[in-house]
């Protein structure tokens, strides 16, 4: 089967510390929390035992979705002499509406979807900012739509 997953090394290694720490630590609290549940008596309008066997639920489905994505992922080697922008590069850029400057020198990192997250400053290879990126050259302006249907140019100030 193909990798369907890309992710940077840091994105990689954020999934096995998760990994590891639901498979450790949260299945031990987990496992205590249905024991002191069941110490209760009557199963069957326990509250804190279904609560408890909801997470344990939530827990084993987490580790399943995360052992597959490492199962099926791409680690994304950051190439730090290439010319052009990709995955896991650092991109400076101003955004430009209607003639006018309206970010400048806003900061992005390009990652795989699973890794996205605006508030951090990580966009996705798969965003139309990202896919407006990918592929291109510092200096070089381009025009892209956003995801609200807005035009807009990018100007690629830098990238690292």
């Amino acid at each position: 089967m193909e990798n369907n997953y890309q992710l940077t090394e840091a994105g990689y290694a954020q999934l096995k510390e998760e990994l590891e720490d639901l498979k450790g630590v949260k299945r031990f609290e987990n496992l205590e929390a249905l024991k002191e549940a069941r110490s209760q008596g009557d199963l069957s309008e326990n509250a804190d035992y279904d609560a408890a066997r909801d997470e344990q639920a939530r827990i084993e489905s987490r580790i399943k979705e995360i052992e597959n994505i490492l199962k099926h992922s791409e680690i994304i080697k950051e190439n730090s002499r290439s010319k052009v922008i990709g995955i896991g590069k650092t991109v400076t850029i101003n955004i430009i509406k209607d003639g006018k400057t309206i970010m400048e020198n806003k900061e992005y990192i390009i990652v795989g979807n699973l890794e996205a997250n605006p508030f951090q400053g990580k966009i996705s290879n798969e965003s139309p900012l990202g896919k407006a990126l990918i592929g291109k050259k510092k200096g070089k302006l381009i025009p892209y739509k956003a995801e609200n249907g807005q035009e807009m140019s990018v100007e690629i100030v830098d990238f690292k």
